[in-house]
């Protein structure tokens, strides 16, 4: 590391341009070949993933995306012939536009079932020649256009359907924009110089925007979600300059005990570099855990934010020493050069806030300790009612036009008819004929049912299918009980004597489904990332205690964060007051991204926390002395990473998309549970009160670890000899060392 920096600093022009070259290219590329994201829900071998095959497979013609155009008059009924007429005219231009396969309205054929029993509300089902992933905005906006352009007094027209979702406008960069804001004031205010605070906002948004821009690559070699580059970002935002920040402490830490430029920016790569590299490493491996999960929509996911993370470790390592050799002395403020000046080279040492709470928390552990057990404890009761499932339109902020023709089907034709399910089935001979045709009654019979559609036979007779309405909406409980009583007792009922194995697919179907499959692999994922942070810990600090209390910590946030998810998302306490639509269920993937960057964030915290307070245990043997000395040189540092992180995590509240905006309120939550309670109070008072054990590792273990150090002996060795300045001249200035406070 200490080589690599040093090339950085004496070739930086070099170093910079091939950033900027880096990003200017990828950007280029990304910007000629376009985008390619899709959200894929659909899970290899499921009931519902196998209706979609057989559909496809039967009917080519309905693999385009169907949407919906919905009007509603609220006196007179859309039978009208005023109203008849603009609709069937809009309804006909629509048909005419490019893309459109097309168009079936209410007013012709068969079509009565589309208009509401009350004469209020009529709706039509627009059918593209292509799938969602493969519709330029452009079409959807110009369906948009059309038929809002019908609208008039008393006649009101809306538009739903995954195409007419991309016509949702973005809130451009407003949540990136808010969260850089937010932390170079944090950074100005703990550097008191601007130049130096600007320097990991310029590093993380050089790597973040190279891997945003490869990411839009990365869609056309692999499926990767829509949502994927701003989760990348949020993520990237967010360790890269936290990352950077402790890169550039260390190096004002070099500059204040008199090392050159070069040396000290050398000195930071060489040392918090380091721990850089090894909390990254950390991120990305526990992301590409994901991979297995056997889940191609995570798969994207997973190394879209491993790119990111990797992208901002390489630019914290490489363009920060560049960059910080071309500030010089500047990187530190202007009363911290001119004290250097008058007075030379000194030691920093832990006062005020730091040194005091470091103290409190020795001297009350049980009390402290049992009042964070209480706040994460609160915080997490309300995950006990988390439910899985995927938000729809019936989520959207209530102005979306996406929101009002979700809420217009379900007041006039029942919630269901935004959630309809699909059987499908291969057909052979007379005898499943007659039991299709059955089947028809028995479901139109079943609890739960509000409409059954006629069978349809594709060409060849040799596939079926039919649509069910269920009287509740897609992401109620009673939808889910219907789907798991149409496989299990109506359907194999029905089936009985013929050669029909009839599949249940359909939205609800396939979510439940992709619910399933993540629940039922979920332990052992969260077990086998917990189980690799303890290992890493093992070998870190030699010790049994601290990573089980990591590990301990490491659910403890999670519980609470997903806790307040519940209330906000869930439960919709303030969802509608910040823009994020009403309340529904909590993404199924969630879990498994949020534990992914949970373990990777805590553990940046755990080793700077812990590293400090190891190697005073192994000068002194003091556990106290120990705990209090690394708990007051480390909090400051960890609090303003944790608040920065917090800030960018949650301006992404602004983007406008619900599932980002989970991801940000999530991670805010469990960066902040886990900085200021778990870190800076509930680790220290556990471990004073554990004491030497602590540190006890048995012999045998002891005998066959790894000899594995975060800093190179070599460089801890001179952080210890600046360490051992005197520091006799600042006692007498009133300025007391943290380690002569009684504890």
């Amino acid at each position: 590391m200490a080589d690599l920096a040093r090339w950085c600093v004496r070739h930086r022009l070099v170093a910079v341009l091939l950033w900027l070259l880096a990003f200017g290219g990828v950007t280029a590329a990304a910007a000629v070949a376009g985008s390619a994201y899709s959200n894929d829900y659909e899970v290899p071998g499921t009931e519902s993933g196998r209706a979609t095959q057989l559909l496809e497979e039967g009917f080519p013609g309905l693999g385009g995306d169907s949407d919906t155009v919905v009007w509603h008059t609220a006196t007179g009924t859309v039978r009208a012939s005023d109203v008849e007429q603009t609709m069937t005219q809009t309804l006909d231009r629509i048909a005419a536009l490019p893309g459109i396969a097309s168009v079936t309205g209410p007013y012709s054929g068969q079509g009565g079932h589309r208009i509401s029993a009350d004469g209020h509300t009529a709706y039509a089902t627009v059918t593209f020649t292509r799938s969602v992933e493969h519709i330029g905005a452009s079409e959807a906006r110009a369906v948009v256009r059309t038929a809002k352009a019908a609208e008039a007094d008393g006649l009101q027209v809306e538009l739903g359907g995954s195409a007419i979702g991309l016509t949702a406008s973005p809130r451009e960069h407003t949540a990136e924009l808010v969260g850089v804001v937010v932390a170079a004031v944090v950074l100005f205010l703990a550097f008191g110089s601007l130049a130096a605070s600007l320097l990991p906002i310029a590093t993380a948004l050089v790597g973040v925007g190279t891997a945003y821009a490869g990411i839009g690559l990365l869609g056309h070699a692999m499926t990767v979600a829509d949502f994927a580059p701003m989760l990348g970002m949020l993520i990237g935002l967010g360790v890269g300059i936290d990352y950077a920040l402790f890169i550039v402490t260390r190096h004002r830490r070099g500059l204040n005990r008199g090392l050159s430029v070069t040396e000290a920016a050398v000195n930071a790569v060489a040392t918090t570099g380091r721990a850089v590299v090894f909390a990254g490493a950390t991120v990305c491996i526990a992301l590409l855990g994901m991979l297995t999960l056997r889940l191609g929509f995570l798969n994207g996911v997973a190394v879209a934010a491993s790119l990111t993370v990797v992208l901002t470790v390489a630019a914290s390592v490489t363009l920060l020493p560049a960059l910080l050799s071309y500030l010089g002395s500047r990187a530190l403020s202007r009363r911290e050069r001119r004290r250097l000046a008058e007075h030379g080279p000194r030691p920093e040492l832990p006062t005020g806030l730091a040194a005091r709470w470091s103290a409190l928390v020795e001297r009350r552990p049980k009390l402290l300790g049992a009042l964070a057990v209480a706040v994460i404890a609160v915080l997490a009761v309300p995950t006990l009612s988390l439910h899985l499932g995927t938000s729809d339109q019936g989520n959207d902020p209530r102005t979306a036009t996406t929101r009002k023709a979700y809420d217009l089907l379900a007041e006039g034709f029942g919630p269901g008819v935004n959630g309809p399910l699909t059987l499908v089935t291969r057909v052979d001979g007379a005898a499943d004929k007659l039991a299709l045709d059955n089947l028809d009654t028995t479901l139109r019979d079943t609890q739960g049912v509000a409409s059954v559609t006629p069978v349809v036979y594709d060409t060849g007779g040799d596939t079926a299918c039919l649509t069910v309405v269920p009287g509740s909406a897609p992401q109620s409980q009673d939808t889910s009980d219907l789907v798991d009583r149409l496989r299990t007792e109506i359907l194999p009922r029905a089936q009985t004597g013929t050669s029909l194995d009839i599949q249940v697919g359909g939205v609800t179907a396939g979510y439940d489904d992709f619910a399933d499959v993540i629940v039922g692999k979920l332990p052992l994922f969260i077990g086998a990332v917990i189980g690799l942070g303890c290992l890493l810990l093992l070998v870190a600090f030699r010790s049994l205690g601290i990573p089980l209390k990591a590990a301990l910590m490491n659910i403890a946030a999670v519980a609470a964060a997903f806790g307040v998810v519940v209330a906000v998302f869930q439960w919709g306490w303030g969802s509608e007051l910040l823009g994020l639509g009403r309340a529904g269920p909590i993404e199924p993937f969630l879990p498994v991204i949020m534990v992914s960057v949970l373990f990777g964030l805590s553990m940046d915290y755990q080793v700077f926390l812990v590293s400090r307070m190891y190697e005073e245990w192994l000068e002194t043997g003091d556990n106290r002395r120990a705990v209090r000395v690394g708990l007051a040189e480390t909090s400051r540092v960890i609090n303003s990473a944790a608040v920065i992180m917090i800030s960018v995590f949650l301006a992404f509240v602004l983007s406008g998309d619900r599932v980002i905006a989970m991801f940000g309120i999530a991670l805010a939550a469990a960066v902040a549970l886990d900085a200021f309670v778990l870190r800076t109070l509930l680790v220290p008072a556990l471990m004073h009160l554990l004491g030497a054990a602590n540190w006890w590792l048995p012999a045998w273990l002891e005998r066959r670890l790894p000899r594995v150090s975060i800093e190179p002996p070599e460089c801890r060795a001179a952080h210890e000899r600046l360490g051992r300045m005197p520091v006799e001249e600042l006692r007498e200035e009133g300025h007391p060392d943290v380690r002569d406070i009684p504890g």
